[in-house]
C-alpha cells in the first residue's frame, strides 16, 4: 500500500514545461503562423452563428420569409466555412512542422548527450530503457504536442472570443457562463494532476520491456543454448502485464476528465437556454435569432475545454515521455576539456602515481597503485577476475577518472590534456569486438579515414584477415550488418587488428585481443604482434599465461593491487602468486 502512496504522489518534474516551449520558441515564424490561422478560423467560426441568427430572423412568420436577405447570408456561410476549411488545413502543416521539427532536434540533442556522458552512465543504464527514452519516448511525446498545439491556439482564441461577443449580446447570461465554467476547470485539473503518475510508471515499463527484449535479442545463442526460453518468455509475460495494466489505470483515470467536463458543459447549455427562454417570455429585446446566437457561443465556449480534456490522455502520456527524455539531457556529462592541451605523438612514457579508484563509493578497488612503463616496453596485465585488469586500461584511456593519484603520458597528467589527443595515440583490440554497419573495408579504414585501398589489405594481410574477406561474397566491399552480421566472433576479432595494424599508433592495449582466434591464427598473428609492438610501449592482458612470456614485464595483481612484477623468469623462480597462477593452469 506504501508503494501505491507513493506512485500516486509523483508528479511531473519541475521545468518540464517550461523546458518544452523553449524547444518549440525554436520556431517563432511557424508559431506566428500558427496563432494567425487560428484567429481566422475562430473569427470566421464564430461568424457564422451571428449569419445564422440573422437568417433566423428573416424567418418572421408563416408566408413571411425574406428570401432575398437569406440567399445573401447562406453564400456568407459557404464562403466563411471555406476560408475556415482552409485556415484549419494550414494550422494542421504548421502544428505538424512545429511538432516533428522540435522532436527532431530534441532526438538529436539526446543522441548528441550519448557520446558526451561518461561511461559510467552506459554502465549502469540498461541500454533498452535508454534507446526507448530516445526513439519511443520522443515519438509518444511527439504525438501529444502535435494534439496539444492543434487545440491550444484555436482553444484559447474561441474562448476569448466567444466570450467577449456573449458580453455584447446579453453580458447577464454570459456572467452565469462565466461562474459555471470553472467547474469543468477544476475537474479537469484534479484529474489530470493525478494521471501524471500512471503515465510515468507506464513509460518506464515501456523502456524496461524495450531493455530486456534488446538483452534477449542480443544473448540468443545463450538462451537457447541453456534452454532459458520459457524462464524468459515468463519473465517477458510479467513485464508486459504490468505494463498493460499501467497502460489501463493511465488511460481509464484520464478518460475520466472527458465525460465529466461534459457533464458541467452541458450544464452550462441548459441554463443558457433556460434563462434566454425566460427573457424572451418576459418580452426583454432578446429575439429567437439572438437565443440561437448566444447557444452557439456557448457551445463553441465550452468546445475547447471538452477538446483539451478530450486530449488529456496524449498530454499526460506527453509530458512524462517529455520529462524521461529531459531526464536523460540532464545527466551530468564527461568533465569538460576546455583548457586542455593537445598530446600530440606520444613517446610512450606511461605513469601511474599512487593511484586510487572504485567504481562504487565506499567500496575500495584499486588502491595505491604506481607503475612506470619505459617508451617500448611490453608489459603484461594478469590475475583472478576482478583484480583490476580491465579497470586499470579504462584509466589508461581516461575512460574513468581516478579519484586519486595521477595517470601520466610523457610526464603530463591525462587530465591535462584533451581526451581525443589521448585516445588517438592508443590502438585498443579488445576481447569484446566492435564491428559498425558498413563494408569491410570501411571497418578496417575507422581509424585511418585516409588510408588507400592498398594500405587496408596490407593491414588484412598483416592480421591474417585477408584470406577470409576475399572468400566473402563481395570481397573487401561486403557489407556488414550490426555487430558483424554472419562473421564469426574470431573473424570479427580479425578485422579489429587489422585496423590498429593500419593505424599504427605509438601506444598499444591489447586485452585478450587473439581470445576467440583458432591456436594456428594465433600463432601467425604472435609474429605479427611481435613487429607492431616493436618499439611501442604495449599493454596486454591475457588470461592465458603462456601468451606474455615474452613481455618485459609482467604485472601479477590481486585485489587492485600488484603483488609482483617482474619477467617470467623471474617470477616463476620468486614461486609466488604467479608461479601458482601459472602452474594452475597445466595442472
Amino acid at each position: 500500500m506504501k508503494g501505491k502512496k507513493n506512485t500516486a504522489r509523483a508528479s511531473l518534474p519541475k521545468g518540464t514545461v517550461r523546458k518544452v516551449l523553449r524547444y518549440v520558441g525554436k520556431y517563432p515564424l511557424s508559431l506566428a503562423a500558427t496563432l494567425l490561422l487560428a484567429a481566422v478560423t475562430v473569427g470566421f467560426t464564430l461568424y457564422v452563428p451571428i449569419l445564422v441568427g440573422d437568417g433566423i430572423d428573416c424567418i418572421v412568420d408563416a408566408g413571411k420569409v425574406d428570401f432575398s436577405s437569406l440567399w445573401g447570408i447562406f453564400v456568407k456561410i459557404g464562403v466563411s466555412m471555406a476560408i475556415t476549411a482552409v485556415a484549419q488545413w494550414l494550422m494542421s502543416v504548421c502544428n505538424n512542422r512545429i511538432a516533428f521539427e522540435v522532436v527532431q532536434r530534441l532526438r538529436e540533442d539526446a543522441f548528441g548527450k550519448l557520446t558526451r556522458l561518461p561511461l559510467s552512465y552506459i554502465d549502469s543504464h540498461a541500454h533498452g530503457d535508454t534507446v526507448s527514452r530516445i526513439v519511443a519516448d520522443a515519438e509518444q511525446f511527439s504525438d501529444g504536442l502535435l494534439m496539444g498545439f492543434t487545440q491550444f491556439f484555436s482553444g484559447v482564441l474561441t474562448i476569448a472570443g466567444t466570450l467577449a461577443f456573449m458580453f455584447v449580446t446579453s453580458w447577464q447570461i454570459a456572467l452565469v457562463v462565466v461562474f459555471v465554467t470553472p467547474l469543468s476547470l477544476f475537474v479537469a485539473k484534479y484529474i489530470s494532476s493525478h494521471t501524471y503518475s500512471f503515465f510515468k510508471k507506464q513509460s518506464e515499463t515501456r523502456g524496461e520491456q524495450t531493455a530486456f527484449t534488446e538483452e534477449m535479442i542480443a544473448n540468443l545463442k545463450t538462451v537457447q543454448a541453456f534452454s532459458h526460453e520459457a524462464e524468459n518468455a515468463e519473465k517477458f509475460d510479467e513485464i508486459n502485464r504490468r505494463l498493460e495494466k499501467s497502460s489501463l489505470d493511465a488511460t481509464f483515470y484520464s478518460s475520466l476528465t472527458n465525460p465529466s467536463t461534459r457533464f458541467v458543459n452541458n450544464l452550462v447549455y441548459a441554463l443558457v437556454a433556460l434563462i434566454g427562454a425566460l427573457y424572451i417570455a418576459s418580452g426583454a429585446s432578446f429575439s429567437v435569432g439572438d437565443l440561437t446566437i448566444f447557444l452557439s457561443y456557448a457551445n463553441q465556449y465550452t468546445k475547447p475545454f471538452n477538446e483539451i480534456s478530450g486530449v488529456v490522455t496524449e498530454l499526460q502520456n506527453a509530458l512524462a515521455c517529455a520529462a524521461r527524455i529531459f531526464e536523460l539531457l540532464g545527466e551530468r556529462e564527461e568533465s569538460s576539456d576546455a583548457g586542455a592541451e593537445e598530446l600530440g605523438e606520444a613517446e610512450g612514457n606511461v605513469s601511474l602515481d599512487g593511484v586510487y579508484f572504485s567504481y562504487t563509493p565506499g567500496q575500495k578497488l584499486i588502491e595505491n597503485f604506481s607503475l612506470d612503463v619505459h617508451p617500448g616496453q611490453k608489459v603484461a596485465i594478469v590475475g583472478p577476475t576482478g583484480c583490476g585488469k580491465t579497470t586499470l586500461i579504462n584509466l589508461l584511456m581516461r575512460f574513468y577518472d581516478v579519484t586519486g593519484g595521477a595517470v601520466r603520458v610523457d610526464g603530463r597528467d591525462v587530465r591535462e590534456v584533451t581526451r581525443k589527443s589521448l585516445r588517438s595515440n592508443y590502438g585498443m583490440v579488445l576481447q569484446e569486438t566492435w564491428l559498425k554497419s558498413g563494408t569491410v573495408k570501411e571497418n578496417i579504414r575507422m581509424g585511418r579515414p585516409d588510408a588507400s585501398d592498398e594500405e587496408v589489405i596490407a593491414a588484412a594481410r598483416a592480421s591474417h584477415a585477408d584470406g577470409f574477406i576475399r572468400r566473402l561474397p563481395q570481397g573487401y566491399d561486403t557489407p556488414l550488418g550490426e555487430e558483424g552480421g554472419s562473421l564469426s566472433q574470431g573473424q570479427r576479432q580479425l578485422l579489429c587488428i587489422a585496423r590498429i595494424m593500419l593505424c599504427l599508433p605509438p601506444m598499444l592495449i591489447l586485452d585478450e585481443a587473439t581470445s576467440s582466434i583458432d591456436t594456428r591464427t594465433e600463432l601467425k598473428i604472435g609474429d605479427a604482434f611481435a613487429h607492431l609492438t616493436e618499439g611501442r610501449t604495449s599493454f596486454v592482458v591475457a588470461h592465458r599465461l603462456s601468451t606474455v612470456r615474452t613481455a618485459d614485464v609482467i604485472l601479477a595483481m590481486d585485489a587492485g593491487r600488484i603483488v609482483e612484477q617482474g619477467t617470467h623468469e623471474q617470477l616463476l623462480a620468486a614461486r609466488g602468486f604467479y608461479y601458482r597462477l601459472y602452474n594452475s593452469q597445466f595442472e
